[in-house]
């Protein structure tokens, strides 16, 4: 026989692994975001000031830069997951990013 504080703390643990398990799920799908920003490949010769929205430091930094890939366009200082964002909207109107074979 369980007394009623036992069953409150097996309540507790089986909530704390159902958040537990929730952030695990969470984590693994923003790992597969990062790769698939890792695949989306830029344009070589893209002019990030065409890009509506972006802020002047996010345009000076990509165009110095010239990341290959929107992975790692993300991975540069100062590039916010705003600026990303915008990065995508403006490609998927425009240009299509080819997938980068590994």
């Amino acid at each position: 026989m369980v007394a009623a504080g036992g069953v409150v703390l097996l309540e507790v643990i089986a909530f704390e692994q159902e958040m537990d398990a929730r952030y695990i799920e969470r984590q693994k799908r923003e790992v597969e975001r990062r790769r698939e920003f890792d695949s989306l490949s830029l344009p070589t010769e893209f002019d990030y000031r065409q890009v509506r929205g972006l802020s002047v430091e996010a345009q000076e930094k990509l165009n110095q830069h010239k990341p290959e890939t929107v992975g790692q366009a993300s991975r540069i200082s100062g590039i916010t997951p705003a600026a990303i964002s915008l990065l995508l909207v403006h490609l998927k109107r425009g240009l299509q990013p080819s997938k980068k074979t590994a």
